[in-house]
């Protein structure tokens, strides 16, 4: 009994963690382009999303992206992307991690980031075309989408494969 509040307790304190990491680099590691319908916006949140997505799994990978990116959505004046969001962006953090439990390998991480790049694209198109009533507009959008998931990919992989080694620290039972 003991044991288990200790697994949930570190749970929960992970993936709070996770949803301020994704909360601050969304917030102060950003910059807005000109050229998409509402200015559009290229930040960092998905380096730590993707990061925990991989090494702790779907469920704190979806609980981080989609709460952390959509909190920064209410506070940060995109009030009406916030439900968008937190579908999109948890959806992204939940396949990562759910591609990757099955198999921790490169091979296995690329493809993941690949499928969140068109959840990614596919979910914000859609968005934006539901927003702004128009299925030309969001097109301004797929460049920065794609630089935005591109960025994260070539920080992040990295940086996973260099955790990975040290893996123990990394898991708890029950998470896999």
């Amino acid at each position: 009994m003991e044991q288990r509040s200790l697994n949930q307790t570190k749970q929960l304190v992970y993936a709070a963690l996770g949803i301020a990491l994704v909360f601050i680099c969304t917030v102060f590691v950003n910059v807005r382009l000109p050229v998409a319908a509402n200015g559009g916006l290229i930040h960092l949140g998905n380096v730590p999303l993707f990061i925990i997505a991989i090494l702790y799994g779907r469920w704190l990978g979806a609980l981080a992206g989609g709460i952390g990116m959509a909190l920064f959505d209410v506070v940060g004046g995109w009030f009406l992307w916030a439900p968008f969001t937190l579908i999109i962006v948890g959806l992204m953090g939940y396949t990562v991690g759910a591609i990757c439990e099955k198999n921790q390998t490169l091979t296995a991480y690329v493809l993941a980031l690949v499928v969140a790049c068109i959840i990614k694209v596919v979910g914000y198109y859609g968005a934006e075309a539901i927003i702004y009533g128009n299925w030309l507009i969001p097109m301004t959008s797929i460049p920065g989408n794609l630089v935005q998931i591109g960025v994260a990919s070539v920080i992040v992989l990295p940086v996973v494969l260099k955790l990975r080694k040290h893996s123990a620290i990394f898991t708890w039972a029950g998470s896999r």
